[in-house]
């Protein structure tokens, strides 16, 4: 007799239901800018300095989000995570076409609202947008993370990534990036583990 499968976190898998992750337009900039700061305030207290999250402007970050989807070019990806009450999350990235990088494709930025971190949904934005990035001809993806953010390295260690650089982040004093990278794209691409605690906290 084997041993029984594990039973699904069916509350994870409903909550992740509750949830549509669509493409980001022009349109979507102000809900890009809101988790934005939103999920900055709730992730780097004790990471960046307070001051700078508290000054952090919602009306500056949607017209940046404006101005980049409206400049948007192909191989450019952004993706919202929208429910009931508005988005909850976001992730962008493009495909590289330089020789000199360590991936053809990056995603730039991954961010989850507090309130819809472990249904699986930061897994299901980072798949989506692989999707997309292979589509495009990408065979690898990195990002960068902020180093002293464990649950965004433990999220992205779980789903395979590798560590393979730190640097300092730019504007930061005495605050360091790690650089993740997936060789094979595909390995993001496949359908996820069942949802549940503690493996959907990216930032």
């Amino acid at each position: 007799m084997t041993d029984a499968a594990p039973y699904p976190n069916f509350p994870a898998v409903e909550g992740l239901l509750d949830y549509a992750i669509v493409p980001a337009g022009p349109a979507d900039a102000a809900e890009l800018a809101r988790v934005h700061v939103a999920s900055w305030r709730e992730t780097y207290p004790g990471i960046l300095p307070q001051a700078s999250l508290d000054a952090m402007s919602l009306e500056a970050h949607e017209r940046r989000f404006r101005r980049d989807l409206l400049r948007a070019k192909a191989g450019d990806v952004v993706l919202l995570a929208e429910g009931a009450d508005g988005a909850a999350g976001y992730a962008a990235g493009s495909r590289l076409r330089t020789a000199d990088r360590p991936a053809d494709a990056e995603v730039f930025t991954l961010y989850l609202l507090r309130k819809a971190q472990g249904l699986g949904l930061g897994r299901a934005l980072l798949s989506a947008a692989a999707r997309i990035l292979a589509a495009e001809g990408a065979g690898s993806l990195m990002l960068t993370v902020l180093s002293g953010n464990r649950h965004a390295r433990r999220f992205y260690e779980h789903l395979g990534g590798e560590a393979f650089a730190e640097f300092p982040a730019k504007g930061w004093a005495g605050v360091t990036e790690t650089a993740y990278r997936w060789a094979d794209i595909e390995s993001l691409t496949r359908p996820s583990p069942r949802p549940g605690r503690g493996i959907s906290r990216p930032g």
